[in-house]
């Protein structure tokens, strides 16, 4: 065991989550909700019977799921989140994460996204604050 090499353990504090997460594209529920809707009406036009047949049950609990969970509805509100936050050089999961869960304080969106340290790309609260404060606009004017 001592001579195999070891795995470094992940920790989404340290943005530790494996290069596959890294590079990976995260969507927030308000955007897969979109790309579902999209589908569904595809799904409609495509088949006679208004494609009942087609949507599975897996397809309907995820569409139903995204929906429920999407804090903006209206698709011109949903860029504007992703053209927001995307300034604030957010890794992707941070991205989503914050998207999705829309946390009201600088304190709350570290304790759901531990990466925001103090002393790392955020000095401070102000910047945090400074980019709640959009999102929270953003969901205001909706």
């Amino acid at each position: 065991m001592s001579g195999e090499p070891r795995e470094e353990e992940e920790n989404a504090a340290e943005l530790k989550i494996g290069e596959e997460f890294l590079k990976a594209k995260c969507l927030m529920n308000c955007e897969v909700a979109i790309i579902l809707e999209h589908k569904y009406e595809q799904l409609q036009h495509m088949s006679s019977d208004g494609g009942a047949d087609q949507v599975s049950q897996v397809f309907e609990k995820s569409q139903g799921y995204v929906k429920r969970f999407s804090r903006y509805k209206n698709p011109d509100a949903v860029r504007q989140v992703r053209e927001t936050l995307s300034r604030y050089s957010l890794h992707e999961f941070e991205l989503c994460t914050l998207g999705n869960l829309c946390p009201d304080t600088a304190d709350e969106a570290r304790a759901l996204v531990p990466s925001l340290v103090p002393g790392g790309r955020f000095q401070g609260d102000d910047r945090i604050d400074k980019m709640l404060n959009d999102l929270s606009l953003i969901k205001k004017f909706e």
